[in-house]
């Protein structure tokens, strides 16, 4: 009972001494939770399965689900030998490189976008090359992939090299020594010890796909059933059906918060 009083004291202590960071950092909180609770209260429920059912809807949620889904696993593929070039090499060049990662997570999708479709268009310096062979990537599905891989992917690669940094290299010498090769060593030593830091960028990477807009907008167009990802549905219902924009946002906001709430949850059991 004694320890227990002891506890009570401390965590009321403890609060105390925080309730004046509370306040300051409730401005921020505020900030973020009430547009996405605004999104919630807004919503007509009496018309929520109407919307959820419509065919824009419905082919905006396919169209997104599978073209980040594509992109995710393209990031893993490309972008963890990557990770591992930058945690692991000290090639000539690797600032150049390492900076060239970080630019999309600064430039403004509108220029992502044009970026994009002057190098792949159909009068694109490569796009153009692609085009006598009958290839068109500009206003595809294929361009949706293209401009989520672009936004999304740095995100992967800076966490994954940083989880890969953080692996301890005696445990895979020790590995070595045993007689277990390089693939061995990374598939069954290296990735196991970092997976939580790749699994948390691998899912900001996904997150970031699913959300991608501005890039997507000008190199793939938004044609409904063909390139209209959520985002861009959301856009357009906005201009022509607000029920219709709010349901595709209610619909974003719970696949983003689901799975990032439930990787959170994994890696803290795990970490």
């Amino acid at each position: 009972m004694a320890s227990n009083r002891v506890y009570s004291k401390r965590q009321r202590g403890s609060i105390i001494e925080m309730l004046p960071l509370w306040v300051l950092a409730l401005p921020i909180l505020v900030l973020i939770g009430a547009p996405l609770l605004a999104i919630v209260l807004r919503v007509d429920l009496s018309m929520l399965v109407v919307n959820l059912t419509h065919h824009v809807t419905l082919q905006a949620i396919s169209l997104s689900l599978l073209t980040s889904l594509i992109s995710t696993g393209l990031t893993f593929c490309f972008g963890l030998p990557l990770a591992f070039l930058l945690a692991r090499s000290n090639f000539r060049g690797r600032m150049i490189v390492d900076t060239l990662i970080d630019l999309p997570m600064i430039l403004p999708p509108a220029v992502a976008g044009i970026a994009l479709l002057i190098a792949f268009g159909r009068r694109g310096i490569i796009g153009a090359h692609l085009a006598e062979l009958g290839i068109t990537i500009a206003f595809t599905q294929v361009a949706v992939v293209m401009a989520q891989t672009f936004v999304a992917a740095p995100y992967f690669v800076k966490a994954a090299a940083a989880g890969l940094r953080g692996v301890e290299r005696e445990l895979e010498h020790a590995a070595e020594l045993d007689g277990a090769n390089r693939p061995q060593v990374f598939f069954y030593i290296t990735l196991p010890l970092c997976w939580p830091v790749v699994l948390s960028g691998l899912v900001m990477s996904w997150a970031r796909a699913l959300g991608e807009f501005g890039a997507t907008i000008i190199f793939a167009g938004n044609l409904v059933g063909r390139t209209q990802t959520m985002p861009l549905a959301i856009y357009l219902g906005f201009e022509r059906d607000l029920q219709l924009a709010l349901v595709l946002a209610l619909v974003f906001l719970g696949f983003s918060f689901g799975v990032l709430l439930l990787v959170k949850g994994l890696l803290g059991q795990r970490v």
